[in-house]
Order: structure tokens, then sequence, then C-alpha cells
């Protein structure tokens, strides 16, 4: 790897006085419908964060204990969900959108799952067609001459970095290929939720840990990889 997002409000209603002039009505009416309504977005709002925090809660039994997500430092639309996505690919694909920020996993029925992502930034951005050559767990990472090179700190893993939550692979790694080549990128896991939704690597493609080990564990090897121009 080279680093460096119904229900019926009049039910029960029943006016106080049985005379009532039609302006006081209507205006007692729209004000207990906005109430309504503004309670109706609150509990909406609250059973999305409710999902969030259960999708994204701590994974104690991994090799190193996973921590929860602050999913206050992530924009709801890059929370994983699942979408209707138009696509002539298989289900299984892996389509990653780098524009939109968005990982896709092509399910059947024209649905897919969809992660919220970071990807490269300018000047590291890639398009095409790939596949999984190969997985990993908490893999040891090493990074490139380039990279050290470009970022001579790095000089300090040259002969690798562990697994663990500071690796920057973290917990699980799809290694992307191409004609029986590796490729140097990859779909990884971040721990750093601020990073959803931007382009801060070189050219890999990040999820968050929750996200991608719910990829991972539905991906095998051979898995195709489409990357869309951005």
């Amino acid at each position: 790897m080279t680093i460096d997002r119904k229900d019926d409000a009049l039910r029960g209603f029943e006016p106080r006085a049985p005379f009532l002039s039609r302006r006081s009505f209507l205006a007692g009416s729209a004000a207990g419908l906005g109430a309504l309504g503004l309670g109706g977005c609150v509990t909406a709002d609250g059973a999305l964060m409710a999902e969030a925090a259960r999708t994204y809660g701590p994974m104690p039994d991994e090799k190193f204990a996973i921590p929860a997500v602050d999913i206050k430092k992530v924009n709801p639309k890059y929370y994983r969900r699942t979408v209707q996505y138009a696509s002539k690919e298989a289900p299984g694909t892996i389509v990653v959108d780098p524009g939109q920020y968005y990982v896709y996993r092509i399910e059947e029925d024209g649905m897919a799952t969809r992660y919220g992502a970071n990807v490269g930034r300018d000047g590291f951005l890639w398009s095409g067609d790939a596949y999984v050559g190969r997985k990993s767990e908490w893999a040891t990472w090493t990074p490139p001459k380039e990279m050290i090179k470009r970022q001579p700190e790095a000089a300090k893993y040259a002969r690798g970095m562990p697994g663990g939550l500071d690796n920057p692979l973290g917990a699980r790694t799809l290694h992307l290929y191409q004609n029986g080549a590796y490729t140097l990128y990859t779909i990884y896991a971040s721990s750093d939720p601020e990073s959803i939704g931007s382009g801060i690597t070189s050219g890999c493609v990040g999820l968050l840990s929750q996200d991608m080990i719910h990829l991972y564990a539905r991906t095998p090897v051979k898995t195709k990889v489409v990357v869309l121009a951005a």
C-alpha cells in the first residue's frame, strides 16, 4: 500500500372545544403538525445515530481490540447502507467511486451495500479494472521506496511495520492485482473517522475498520474490483 459516508400525524387528534373559528383551527393545526413534524425528524435522526452506534461499536474480540468509532466525526451520508444501485457488474463485484467517496458491493436485484471511504489525493488517483489477488488480516506494512523518498520518516519501517492499531493497513486488507501483478494499491481498514469523505492517500482506498471487516468477510480472492474515474 502506498498511503501517506409516516406516521399518521392526525391520529388521536381531538379539538378541546366544540366550536373553533376556521382561522383558530388552521393556526392550531399548523402548529401541531409542525411540532409533530419536528418530532419525527428528531426521532429519525436519533434512530439513524443509534443504528450507526451499533454498526460502528467496539470490536473487543479482534486480535487487537478495535474501539468504537466516534460517529459524530463521520458525515451520516457515509454510514454503511443498502441502496439502489444500477450496475452491469455481477453480484459480489466491488465498485470504487472516488469522486463520491463511496465503495459499493454489488448485491442482487439492483441493490448494493454502500460504504463511505477515503481515497487518493490529487495526483495519486487511478482508475480501471483489478481483482483481489490476496487478503490479509492485521498485515505487516512496508512502505515502498517511492514513499520513503517522499517521506524519509517512513524509512524506519523499511523492513516492515507489524500489524496493529497504528499500522496504516489496519485490521483487514484487500490487495489489488492486475494481470497477475500486485498493483501496490489496496482497500484497507482506517481507524481515522475524519478521513472518510476525503482524498488523503497515495491511491489506496480506506474504509472504517468495522466496514472493512464487513466487506472483507464477504469478498473472496479473485473478486473483481472496478475503480471509476474521479
